[in-house]
């Protein structure tokens, strides 16, 4: 039933989001050589020898400097300071975050303001994995890549990552990074947690790989990251540089899968991992940095040959051992194509071009990048155009069947882990709802016709938690006797301290569009039906209560 249902959706999906999905235009300037004929956005992601036999010939013309701002993408400030770097470095692409996103005809507009003022067409890419990483204010919510496992279905991923990448196509953004391929195995990750389809490797592949497919058929490029994996950490990236103890064998079956299901389904882009893994290399390196992650696992291990990204340079875990002039160059020594967000950009493209010149990084070795950084633009249709629509920006955004496809991803996520007594659904009983998000559930309850009361009157109270963790067991207890049914919004391990409890769910988000399917579950109007991505509440990964 689940998968006719879900296979269904993905046709719908198709269907009503194709249109919006289209990154046709105008032709631009000077990079976009009209024998440099691409496929469709949604085409296979191997070019053919046909298509990109130019970029060879485009990049012998091209100058260090150049070639070295291919390499390049930076955030901006701004339209002018986005303008600046354009014109100055010749950057390979920029980086939205919701500073500079507008609405959608604004951002349409800047845009192709953007890519107007680049010889080479631009990779303008966002943080876009839904869930808990969200940086675009205006596109359709979906509950993220947990909730996404708990449906145990590719067809969901294919269809939310589709939905995602017609929108952000729709506003002239052909990059996101995502979708995130680590495997949480650490409740404590403070970093990735619910970013993680969820901790079973083929679990994890399989969505993976739906995922690109859905992004990829919207035009947009997809990036798996974090490489060579970071779902079992308990310091973040962005302030420390963790330190992974997985020996080589463990790291073959439980963080590699997802990124060999990347590679076969044509990825265009892997990211690094600001992370050291000393059974993987020994030099203490983080693997932005390795050499042996990088070419000697990814490339030649794994046989990847798209462009591999690093994480953003901003970021601690990458700066602890080596100056920020001294990193991209190791970076791109050690494999990598493209260098994100270079906390001081003409510090760093000095360094780079320096190291050219003076050998350090051989031409080859750039030569290779470009080449890569080409042949993915080529394959996105970016030499094609690039123009977005301005006028039809807004109109492609939220759209009914958009929003239709999000309430069904999230209902389908819904998770019932303990149901002592059959006391769910809350069908003659009178609700009280307690905790984060108390009053958006109460509304959502009274407009599936549940009985409302105060939590003294009440005959059961519904607690819900975000990250509540250890906390919950005395928030249970606060409530008094009657019985308390526990919903977890965030990190379903807070139902690991759910014991007190008379019912658990987790929903793995705490968005209106989740929240709206709690509800719905809560009274009965839809059947639960997903399963647990991670252990929790005592149950295994896989676990998954119904109603009879």
């Amino acid at each position: 039933m689940r998968a006719s249902r879900s296979l269904a959706l993905a046709a719908a999906v198709l269907l009503a989001g194709g249109a919006a999905g289209c990154g046709g235009g105008e032709g631009g300037k000077g990079g976009r050589t009209p024998s440099a004929r691409s496929a469709a956005p949604g085409s296979p992601a191997s070019p053919s020898a046909a298509a990109d036999a130019w970029i060879p010939g485009r990049v012998a013309k091209m100058s260090v400097p150049e070639k070295v701002g291919q390499l390049f993408v930076p955030t901006f400030s701004s339209r002018a300071d986005a303008l600046a770097k354009i014109r100055k470095y010749r950057v390979g692409g920029l980086i939205y975050f919701p500073g500079n996103i507008g609405s959608p005809a604004r951002t349409a507009a800047q845009s192709n303001a953007l890519q107007k003022a680049s010889e080479i067409p631009l990779l303008l890419g966002v943080d876009e994995e839904q869930g808990i990483v969200s940086r675009t204010p205006f596109v359709t919510t979906f509950p993220g890549n947990m909730a996404l496992g708990a449906t145990r279905s590719p067809a969901d991923a294919r269809a939310a990552a589709q939905v995602t990448g017609a929108e952000l196509r729709a506003v002239g953004i052909n990059l996101d990074y995502a979708p995130d391929a680590d495997v949480n195995v650490n409740p404590r990750n403070p970093v990735i947690g619910l970013r993680s389809f969820g901790s079973d490797p083929a679990l994890a592949s399989t969505l993976v790989q739906g995922a690109i497919g859905g992004f990829q058929a919207a035009g947009v490029a997809a990036a798996a990251k974090h490489f060579p994996g970071h779902g079992d950490t308990a310091t973040d990236s962005h302030t420390g540089l963790p330190v992974i103890r997985h020996s080589p064998r463990t790291w073959e079956k439980l963080d590699a899968p997802p990124f060999k299901a990347a590679v076969a389904a044509g990825v265009d882009l892997i990211m690094t991992a600001h992370i050291v893994v000393p059974k993987l290399d020994s030099s203490g390196d983080p693997s932005t940095l390795s050499k042996t992650v990088l070419t000697g696992l990814l490339r030649e291990k794994l046989g990847y040959q798209g462009v591999i990204t690093t994480d953003s340079l901003e970021m601690a875990g990458v700066r602890e051992k080596y100056g920020d002039a001294a990193v991209p160059v190791r970076a791109i020594n050690a494999g990598a194509d493209q260098l994100l967000m270079p906390p001081d950009l003409p510090r760093a493209y000095d360094a780079v071009v320096k190291a050219v010149r003076t050998g350090k990084i051989t031409q080859k070795r750039l030569d290779e990048s470009v080449t890569r950084i080409l042949r993915l633009k080529q394959r996105r249709g970016l030499f094609q155009g690039t123009a977005a629509d301005p006028a039809k920006a807004a109109a492609a955004v939220g759209t009914p069947a958009h929003k239709a496809t999000a309430r069904r991803v999230a209902e389908h996520a819904v998770t019932l882990v303990r149901n002592d007594g059959g006391l769910l659904p809350l069908k003659g009983r009178k609700v009280a709802v307690s905790g984060p998000d108390s009053g958006r559930l109460l509304a959502a309850l009274r407009r599936q016709g549940v009985a409302t009361a105060a939590p003294g009157s009440a005959d059961v109270t519904v607690l819900t938690t975000v990250n509540a963790g250890a906390a919950t067991a005395s928030r249970i207890r606060a409530l008094g006797s009657r019985p308390v049914v526990v919903a977890a919004l965030g990190r379903p391990y807070d139902l690991d301290s759910a014991g007190g409890a008379k019912a658990a769910l987790a929903t793995y988000s705490s968005s209106r569009v989740s929240v709206d399917a709690l509800a719905k579950v809560l009274s009965g109007a839809v059947k639960p039906t997903g399963r647990l991505p991670v252990p929790a509440g005592g149950k295994p990964a896989g676990h998954g209560l119904g109603y009879r």
